[in-house]
Parts: C-alpha cells; sequence; structure tokens
C-alpha cells in the first residue's frame, strides 16, 4: 500500500508540475522553485508547490525545456 505525503522527492514534485527533473532541479537551486536540498537530495512540500502556483508561480517557456 503506497501513502501519500505531502513531502515529495524531485522525481515525484517533476511529475507533479509536469516538467523535467532537471529543469526542477536547477530552479530550485537558484531560489525560483521552493524546496529543500537535504544532504544530496531535493525534498519539496506538496502545499509549499501549490501555493506557489496559486501566487503565479511559472516557468518562462524557455525555462521549461
Amino acid at each position: 500500500m503506497a501513502v501519500e505525503t505531502d513531502i515529495l522527492t524531485l522525481d515525484e514534485a517533476a511529475e507533479y508540475l509536469r516538467v523535467h527533473p532537471r529543469t526542477l532541479r536547477m530552479k530550485a537551486s537558484e531560489g525560483k522553485i521552493p524546496g529543500a536540498k537535504i544532504g544530496r537530495v531535493w525534498r519539496f512540500h506538496r502545499q509549499q508547490l501549490e501555493s506557489w502556483l496559486l501566487q503565479g508561480g511559472a516557468l518562462s517557456p524557455a525555462d521549461a525545456d
């Protein structure tokens, strides 16, 4: 049984936002998308991503490649 959590991995957050994981990693490291690097891995809080989207957070079309 899969447990749904509010903490997402890089791949889960990328799928949720429908962007490539590489794009998400780059934008998170630039501070353009809310996330936290723990050691060598990124983690994202689902509610923070939702708030970011609702506040107009978006990547330019050039960023989404």
